[in-house]
């Protein structure tokens, strides 16, 4: 089979507007989040999270645009736009016809559901824009990207709540190697900061009203972020044969269901996962010298994917970086394991492990070194990102340094 390797990154979330600064605020440990800047923010009881600021839709897009394109979508465009660009690619003739986009989301067009409910049963109209179907479907930033980039090859969205972005990636490295397409663009966008889309949330009773402090003693939820996060696959002779600038290698790919409970996390399910992950990239414990944890802050999760690194990696969970970068982006839901991918990237071209920001005093159900609040210099060859969704559905990516 063949070999997979990335070729474009690019992102905007509430760490920085592209790669390069959302790297740096990695490095620094700096957190983003803070007080939410919404409409009707003072009737929630969640009053946080890690929100783009400052963005301005108009500086990027024209009034047609606006109308057709959800925060969610934007997001993804201005994302692929960074990728594509670093890629060097164009797609015409027979490489658009095998080139596709994969993209994950959980709420699709949140904001456009949100703006339209409020039109309906608050200001008492009975006519919504006739675009507001296009605009909110999970597929829309799927289709625009296929359609401003020529890309003519299979295109569809996965909507595996916090598992999206990496379903999606790991499916577009599947596409690449097995040889059914030569290019993929891959990652996730989510815009879930609105007030029903917070107000749903509260209602789980997981969220944190400070901070997200993941595999910490005090930790009291997770906190929400938005944002996107999208690469460019390629096959790897490929992109060598042209120069482009390659990131990372997408080794191995695996994808379980915990068959259990709805929202409790299994220790099982996630084992497997990872444990699949290296099998598929021919990789044994002792390659991994990073892995970006789901860490959602929650007193579940953290504490079950411990328990999880610890029964896959054995001895050598003592001696592996693990940390939890939520706790600077925020919980981006269907976006997060894209944006959590360049974390990964960033370990393994540049020697930087991210840190878990926020971290107070050590949870003896949370004994794995988590890195926390300061970035550490070393040498990673081999990476994983964890991926684990409510209704059980778990993904994780294997990584490899080129």
């Amino acid at each position: 089979m063949r070999r997979v390797v990335i070729t474009g990154a690019g992102t905007i979330n509430a760490l920085g507007i592209d790669v390069a600064s959302t790297m740096a605020a990695m490095r620094e440990g700096h957190c983003a989040i803070g007080d939410l800047d919404i409409r009707d923010a003072d009737r929630l009881t969640i009053r946080i999270g890690a929100q783009v600021r400052d963005y301005d839709e108009s500086a990027h897009f024209n009034r047609q645009q606006i109308a057709l394109f959800d925060r969610y979508t934007q997001f993804a465009l201005l994302a692929a736009g960074q990728a594509l660009a670093q890629s060097g690619l164009a797609f015409s003739g027979e490489l658009a016809a095998r080139s596709g986009v994969i993209l994950g989301t959980s709420g699709g067009g949140l904001n456009t559901q949100d703006e339209n409910y409020r039109v309906v049963y608050e200001e008492g109209k009975n006519r919504v824009h006739p675009f507001v179907v296009p605009k909110l479907m999970n597929n829309a930033a799927a289709a625009h990207l296929s359609m401003e980039y020529n890309l003519k090859g299979p295109s569809f969205t996965v909507a595996t709540a916090c598992a999206s972005s990496n379903h999606a990636i790991g499916q577009a490295f599947q596409f690449v190697r097995s040889g059914m397409a030569d290019v993929m663009v891959t990652g996730g966008a989510e815009a879930m900061l609105c007030f029903g889309g917070v107000k749903a949330w509260e209602g789980l009773r997981v969220m944190s009203r400070d901070t997200c402090r993941p595999f910490c003693a005090t930790r009291s939820g997770m906190v929400q972020g938005e944002g996107a996060g999208i690469f460019v696959l390629e096959e790897y002779e490929r992109a060598r044969a042209r120069g482009a600038e390659i990131l990372a290698e997408v080794a191995g790919v695996a994808m379980t269901s915990d068959a259990s409970d709805i929202v409790m996390p299994s220790r099982q399910g996630a084992e497997r996962a990872m444990a699949g992950a290296l099998r598929d990239a021919s990789m044994t414990p002792s390659d991994i010298g990073y892995i970006n944890a789901h860490g959602t802050g929650t007193a579940a999760n953290d504490k079950t994917e411990s328990a999880a690194v610890a029964h896959v990696f054995g001895p050598h969970a003592d001696r592996l970086a693990i940390s939890s970068t939520k706790s600077m982006h925020g919980h981006c839901i269907g976006a997060t394991g894209a944006i959590e991918l360049l974390a990964c990237i960033m370990a393994l071209r540049d020697g930087v492990i991210p840190p878990t920001a926020n971290w107070r005093e050590p949870d003896p159900e949370c004994a794995l070194d988590i890195v926390p609040n300061t970035a550490r210099e070393a040498v990673v060859r081999a990476s994983l990102s964890n991926a684990f969704a409510f209704g059980g559905m778990n993904a994780v990516l294997a990584l490899r340094a080129v």
